[in-house]
């Protein structure tokens, strides 16, 4: 009865979609952004803010993290490492020697590109705001940079500015909290030191905010069944209706012509389809063997302007417990549940596939998977061959409705029809004799 309970809990918080900053495929995902006070001198201190990515399949992909907060006092940035603000805003009150990096209010923060002058750098930086999950390269999940500031109100007293924000859709951050200081090791860990204040800020995901539509769908077929279920009509939007604009294949649009701010993410640009998704899924049950059976996936890039790197594929199917080999692609299980383990992960290789190219005839990445057939639990009927969930990049995918499944050949029907034909011979037979 308990484990029933607890199959019955789980089931109910999958179905939950992620619209309000929970995610029961990583229920404790989030971007932390830490400060910590190293220095404080009269009247300037030296910070080090470090943003820390701590979700297991969400990345940051280009054009990257764009950190924001508003001073509450009249502070400035006198100086930057491993880091930049986009605009040095008015320091006219400042005249006779240097001035400030950056008096800006709210200055907005972005990270240095790969091939800085090392004399700019600090450890951990020039990304360019790319930052990796922490399933696909923990090595790069993290950035740091550090800073002077100036002009506090009480020259003693730092005070943490308010109203943080990443500059990336969908996560929204709450003011900063104290913590334990951190504690930093020199020469080879024989001395520690530490931080004279340590803050720290959460910031949560919702798909909501992130988007007010779709951003991918899921088609489905079976080697089983000649029909190939796809994606449900206006998944991510409509055609005709406002903000659903779509090129049709062999047409171009204007739209490619404009020069894109190499600092936003360009909107989707879509081929015209029933769908209207920049990325389209595909599940194809290919083969069954006594012991085994394999699937085939295959994503397709339907953006016609955007490139998809270091992209990543989430599903929920319970047979992924059992997963043999995957070809083409890594593979990782995320058993966020001590009991399931049923979600998996699946990214490109390094150089090979990890690159999305955009919609055209090599826009396109595929893999299969062999799985073992779980005594008890493996079956073809009612859809059970079919994932549950899919994400890509961390959108949820929409998914054709059950009822639509491919479905196995009605035996039933066939036996009946069969015995009729040796009822009806052996009672001509009898006629005869």
């Amino acid at each position: 009865m308990g484990m029933i309970l607890i199959f019955i809990s789980f089931t109910l918080l999958n179905s939950i979609p992620p619209s309000y900053g929970y995610d029961p495929m990583d229920p404790q995902g989030n971007i932390t952004i830490k400060w910590d006070l190293l220095q404080s001198n009269l009247g300037t201190n030296d910070l080090k803010v470090s943003i820390y990515n701590y979700q297991l399949y969400r990345h940051i992909e280009p054009p990257g993290w764009k950190l924001g907060w508003f001073w509450t006092g009249e502070e400035v940035i006198w100086s930057m490492f491993g880091a930049q603000a986009t605009q040095q805003g008015n320091c006219s009150r400042f005249r006779g020697g240097q001035l400030p990096h950056s008096c800006e209010k709210a200055p907005e923060i972005v990270d240095l590109l790969p091939g800085t002058p090392y004399n700019l750098q600090t450890s951990n930086c020039c990304k360019g705001g790319v930052l990796t999950s922490m399933t696909q390269d923990p090595s790069k999940y993290g950035a740091s940079f550090q800073m002077n500031v100036g002009g506090t109100t009480d020259p003693g007293n730092f005070t943490m500015p308010i109203n943080f924000t990443l500059g990336i859709p969908g996560y929204s951050c709450p003011n900063s909290t104290q913590v334990p200081p951190s504690k930093f090791t020199s020469d080879g860990g024989r001395r520690w030191t530490q931080a004279l204040g340590t803050w720290q800020v959460t910031c949560v995901y919702s798909q909501s905010l992130a988007s007010p539509s779709p951003k991918c769908c899921v088609s489905l077929s079976a080697f089983y069944d000649n029909t190939i279920v796809p994606c449900p009509q206006c998944s991510c939007g409509c055609q005709g209706l406002p903000g659903s604009e779509c090129v049709k294949f062999g047409e171009t649009s204007s739209l490619l012509q404009q020069i894109q701010d190499p600092t936003q993410a360009p909107p989707p640009l879509v081929r015209c389809t029933r769908h209207l998704c920049p990325i389209q899924v595909h599940w194809h049950v290919k083969q069954s063997y006594k012991e085994y059976w394999r699937i085939k996936i295959t994503v397709t890039n339907l953006n016609i302007i955007k490139n998809y790197s270091d992209w990543n594929l989430v599903v929920s199917h319970p047979n992924l417990q059992s997963v043999i080999q995957v070809f083409s692609f890594n593979y990782k299980s995320l058993d966020q549940y001590a009991s399931f383990n049923d979600t998996a992960m699946f990214w490109g290789i390094h150089f090979y596939n990890d690159m999305l190219l955009q919609q055209g005839d090599q826009g396109n990445v595929q893999s299969e998977i062999l799985l073992h057939k779980d005594p008890g639990l493996f079956t073809f009927r009612e859809g059970w061959a079919f994932p549950r969930r899919i994400y890509f990049n961390g959108y949820d995918c929409v998914m054709p409705p059950p009822d639509r499944y491919p479905r196995l050949p009605n035996v039933g029907s066939t036996d009946k029809s069969s015995h009729s034909v040796i009822v009806l011979s052996f009672l001509l037979l009898l006629v005869m004799f």
